[in-house]
This record gives C-alpha cells, structure tokens and sequence, in this order.
C-alpha cells in the first residue's frame, strides 16, 4: 500500500477524503502558519519537516502555481507529485492509471474534469452505451454536438452551505417578525434576498456596486453605506447585513480604502435604527485578524460592543454547513478556523 502526504486541509482536501483514496495517509502538509499538530488523528507536516519515507503527495489545494515554486525551490520530486488542480507548467505525475488507482474513481472524475481529460471516464463508457441502445435518429450523438460533464456523477445534490444557513436564519426570523418592509446592506441577492422577496416583503438593498436588473418588491440605492446618508435616523423598523460588513474600507469592491469603515457603519447602523427595530448581522468570527484584502475575522464581543446600545437577542454560529445555536460569545476567541470559516449570527434589538 503506498505511503500519502496530503497537502491542505481545507475544503478540497474534506472533499477528497470524503470520497475516499486508495493508500496509506501518513501526514497532512501545510504550506504556511501551521497551526495544527494533528488532522484527522494524522500528523501535519510542514514543508521543512517532511517524513522521509513517502510514495506519492497529492495536492489538495487551489494555490497549484505557489505550491509548485514551493515544490521546486525545495527539490521536490515532481514525479511523485498529483496535482488534483492544473498546473500551466503541466508538472506533476502524468501517469493517469497511477492516478486513477490512488484517487479512486470519484475524486480521478473531478481530477479529469479540472484538466480537460475524457478518456477511460465513464462518459466514454456511457456514450458507447448510449449509441448501442438509442434508435431514434433526430437523438442520434454526434460529435458536433457532444457537452461533455463529467463533474455531476459524484457530487451531491446541492449544497447546504454557510451561506444557505445564515439566509435561512434571517429570513425564518423577519418572516416570523411579520414586518413589510426591509433594509438590507449587500447581502446575497440570488439567497437571502431571494427568500424575502417570495415573501412579498418589500426590500431596500443599499450597496456599493451597480446592481444587475430590477425585480419586483426590491428597490435599489447605489451607495457607500459606510454613513448611510440618504437614510433618516430612527426610520427602520427591520434591518439586515450578511456577510458584507467585514469588507468594508479594504479596498475589495471599490470602495476607499479605511480601517474603520466597518465600525463608523455600526455607528449609523444604531442610529438609523427605530425603538424596536431588529437587526441580522453575520459576519466571520474566530481569531480577531484582518486578511487583507478579502476580510475581516472579529471576536464575536467586539461586534456585541460595538451595537452596545442594542440587545442581543441570539447569538448562533454557522461552520461547515451545520447551526450552533445560542452560543456563548466567548467560544471561539481563539479559533483561527483557517480554510472554512465560521460566521457569527448576532440578532440585535433596539430597546
């Protein structure tokens, strides 16, 4: 049985294990800020301190380009080396039965369909099967006209995300509210803002960039909703932010580029807010950092600080996938939470 180094543990790696490889793993790698000893029970390596003893490393990761100059600059064995994502260099192992046997057919399907590869696919094998049995000749295949997907056969169907529980959760709560008329600042247009609309809750999405089209029931304003200027104090009754605050000032979707953008939003946010009215925040907690330019991770107090005058009604978290519901705000102050973040949900009231 050969002797695996994974190198990644985050989503593409839980995927590939999930899937299920053929060999030994003897150890996770992480490229850079280790922050783990163990992986699923399993060492993790840094790329310094790799175990002499390995057959093949499989890359788990997006970043193929940083991790091939990794490779390199350490003399690396690139034969050994499945990379699960292109490289433009075409590097790596190219021996597709070797593969194939190491992957499993699941995760050599998606190896196949990253990098253009149809042949020994069961597409191959269907279309065989296909033009054997099909006798209707306006349904004949011909090669014109061939679309092959081979990425569907093993995927599950859809997926139930962190996005797909925080949109839930709001839109449960406003529903449950029974308010008419809602404020958002840039949430999800085709999630959350979709779950509203069904229910004819007339929305008012303020956000940065140019909006796509118009839809009934939404209405639209174009702006930097770091000051909320065109909307009067004490004048909303329901209020949402989803996963949106934590960009603001870094520069992402073209706004001005300011530390305390955020925070100067939390303060008009408060302000805009009527006696009574709710507001749904989430944003990514853990670890208090910014990663520029993508994001900022808050310790869930600094956001409870921040809407100080406001009560919290709930505080819930969403991470891969699955809801905690009513947490403490303390648990995870420390989580660095690296590859897949969990995001906060902060139900405020203003009494």
């Amino acid at each position: 049985m050969k002797k695996i180094l994974i190198w990644g543990t985050g989503a593409v790696c839980s995927e590939l294990l999930e899937n299920g490889l053929n060999g030994e793993i003897t150890g996770f790698i992480e490229s850079s800020c280790k922050e783990q000893k163990e992986y699923n029970g399993i060492p993790v390596y840094g790329i310094d301190n790799l175990p002499p003893e390995y057959d093949r490393i499989v890359i788990a990761n997006t970043y193929t380009g940083e991790i091939y100059d990794i490779c390199t600059e350490k003399g690396l064995d690139l034969n050994k080396i499945i990379f699960l994502y292109p490289v433009k260099k075409k590097a790596g192992c190219t021996d597709k039965d070797e593969i194939r046997e190491i992957l499993g057919e699941a995760n050599y399907t998606g190896y196949c369909a990253r990098n253009g590869i149809r042949e020994n696919t069961f597409f191959e094998r269907d279309k065989r099967a296909y033009e054997a049995l099909n006798t209707r000749k306006s349904f004949a295949i011909e090669e014109r006209s061939l679309w092959p997907i081979i990425t569907d056969k093993y995927a599950k169907a859809g997926t139930i995300h962190n996005y797909f529980r925080q949109d839930l959760w709001a839109a449960r709560l406003i529903h449950k509210s029974g308010v008419r008329q809602h404020f958002d600042i840039g949430s999800r247009i085709d999630g959350f803002i979709a779950h509203l609309l069904a229910m004819e809750i007339e929305v008012t999405l303020i956000d940065i960039r140019e909006f796509p089209g118009e839809v009934e029931h939404l209405n639209t304003i174009v702006d930097d909703a770091t000051l909320l200027n065109r909307i009067e104090d004490g004048s909303i009754e329901s209020m949402s932010a989803l996963c949106s605050l934590e960009h603001f000032g870094l520069g992402r979707y073209g706004d001005p580029i300011d530390p305390e953008a955020c925070f100067l939003c939390f303060t008009q946010i408060r302000k805009k807010l009527k006696p009574g009215g709710n507001l749904y925040v989430s944003v990514p907690v853990g670890r208090e950092r910014v990663e520029f330019n993508a994001h900022r991770v808050f310790a869930a107090s600094t956001i409870v600080e921040a809407f100080g005058e406001l009560k919290l009604a709930e505080y819930s978290c969403t991470a891969d996938g699955q809801m905690e519901y009513h947490v403490d705000i303390h648990k995870y102050d420390d989580d660095p939470h690296n590859g897949e973040y969990r995001y906060g949900l902060f139900h405020f009231i203003k009494e």
